[in-house]
């Protein structure tokens, strides 16, 4: 779509709230993983300025993601060397990018609703629980109270910033920077007043600082061809190209919910471009990164519209390490952790429980289990834990509603109506056989398909079987009703014309 000067505006102001929530991610990610911390920053560079270019998403955001640490953090181990596994992570990218030609992107078309919003809900309370510590600034087993300062002047900024009336001609400055900016003067300010309550070096944003051009070079890596035909490389590559690519097909599938202008993105799309990124984060020295929902929330949170402020993030990330990374050493990481708690509230608020539940059982259930799923295990795990309650829940609606079943008594004995649904796959074959053995001896079926668009093979055959010898052996007579001549299922049996 066309850029408006309104949307040039917010995703400009949405992009410097992504670079604020991701340049911290991005260094906990790579300490996390065992890898240099500027590696974390390539990933995300690129995951803005060239995926975010390349992506047909509007609003998701790219970059390292928290779910590939204990891959990286194994592999980096496994393979020997940083070198070895930056190959590994450029063949993942190709591997991506191969299956985005071959339209693999068409499996998150598959996920059911209740899943993506229980996926969505858990995230928002892992961000939560996950933020906590860094709000506290938890150490030593206690909270530090310049922390807790920090973190609640910059929850009373966020909160006044989206409620208060008088503030509303503020908007166009993100509530964020300003929270952040707070959290900066509150610090400086204790530490100038000699007060205890200054935060300490580990409760600061900690950017590699580079005193010369060369040092700046120096914090890239290359990967080591060398090594293309060992065959542990190619399988911590297609680790992580499969795991990558259903990380970024889930985030993406949730990001178009959280779309306010309803678009719909272009799956197959995604991963070529999420392929090229990593071939190129691999070349650099970078991680491999997804599509990563605790961005893509803040980018819709802050205003953004277009890719443009998934681009503009990415610019920000780079002319900031490059620039002035000294200065961004001063940002308190409890004014980053309100900032998500803000945004993990957003995702498990209350009222998506209440939603959830008004939906009914058959949506509750699935998305309830897929949170509880996802918070105590990981993404992956707690997605397919939710899919496999989701499709026994469908396959429980399909058992139902496959038919309308009805008994009637009448003088010549009782009567049993089977009307067929619209459609009868497979999954109904079941349901159906256990209707027809619970039908008494010496009685009278009636099997209506009049409605009926769709009976799959499997369920044919069974009432071939079930006329032709069943039926026969227990005294029932059948009747069928709108049944089409393809599916043969008439031979010598009563038939009523539609």
């Amino acid at each position: 779509m066309k850029l408006s000067l309104e949307y040039f505006r917010t995703d400009l102001l949405a992009g410097l709230v992504v670079f604020l929530v991701a340049l911290p991610l991005c260094l906990g990610i790579a300490l996390a993983s065992g890898a240099p911390l500027f590696s974390g920053v390539i990933s995300g560079v690129i995951g803005g300025v060239i995926v975010g270019f390349l992506s047909k998403s509007n609003i998701s955001v790219a970059g390292p993601a928290a779910g590939l640490t204990a891959i990286v953090l194994g592999a980096i181990t496994g393979l020997g060397s940083f070198q070895a596994f930056l190959l590994a992570v450029f063949l993942a990218g190709a591997i991506q990018l191969a299956l985005g030609f071959a339209r693999a992107g068409a499996f998150s078309s598959y996920l059911p609703s209740n899943v993506i919003e229980g996926m969505l809900a858990a995230i928002g309370v892992i961000i939560i629980i996950k933020q906590l510590p860094y709000a506290a600034g938890w150490s030593a087993g206690q909270a530090h109270a310049g922390a807790v300062l920090v973190t609640s002047v910059s929850l009373a900024i966020l909160i006044a910033w989206n409620n208060l009336c008088w503030l509303q001609s503020f908007k166009a400055v993100p509530g964020a920077l300003v929270a952040v900016l707070a959290g900066v003067a509150v610090n400086e300010g204790l530490k100038a007043a000699g007060s205890g309550w200054a935060l300490l070096p580990g409760q600061l944003v900690a950017l590699p600082v580079p005193d010369s051009a060369a040092g700046f070079l120096q914090l890239f890596s290359r990967p080591d061809f060398s090594l293309i035909y060992d065959s542990r490389i190619w399988i911590v590559a297609a680790t992580i190209a499969a795991v990558a690519s259903i990380e970024t097909l889930l985030c993406v599938e949730a990001a178009d919910k959280l779309d306010p202008l309803k678009r719909y993105t272009d799956t197959n799309a995604e991963l070529r471009a999420q392929g090229v990124g990593n071939m190129l984060s691999g070349l650099l020295g970078g991680l491999p990164m997804t599509s990563v929902i605790v961005r893509t929330s803040a980018n819709v949170t802050s205003g953004g519209r277009t890719k443009l402020s998934t681009i503009a993030h990415g610019v920000f990330l780079l002319a900031a390490v490059v620039a002035i990374p000294a200065a961004l050493n001063h940002i308190p990481l409890a004014s980053l952790a309100a900032i998500l708690l803000t945004v993990g509230y957003k995702l498990a608020s209350p009222a998506v429980f209440r939603h959830m539940l008004r939906a009914g059982k058959y949506q509750f259930i699935p998305f309830a289990v897929t949170v509880a799923a996802v918070v105590f295990t990981d993404l992956l795990k707690g997605v397919g834990i939710g899919l496999g309650v989701s499709v026994l829940f469908i396959l429980t609606g399909n058992m139902k509603h496959a038919y309308h079943y009805k008994r009637e008594e009448h003088h010549e004995g009782e009567t049993v109506h089977l009307e067929l649904a619209q459609e009868v796959s497979f999954l109904n074959k079941a349901a159906i056989k256990r209707v027809l053995t619970d039908i008494p001896d010496r009685s009278r079926l009636v099997v209506d398909a009049s409605r009926t668009v769709y009976i799959d093979h499997d369920v044919l055959q069974m009432l071939r079987d079930f006329l032709r010898m069943g039926s026969r052996d227990r005294g029932i007579v059948v009747k069928l009703v709108g049944f089409k001549h393809a599916y043969k299922v008439t031979d010598g049996i009563e038939v009523a014309s539609h």
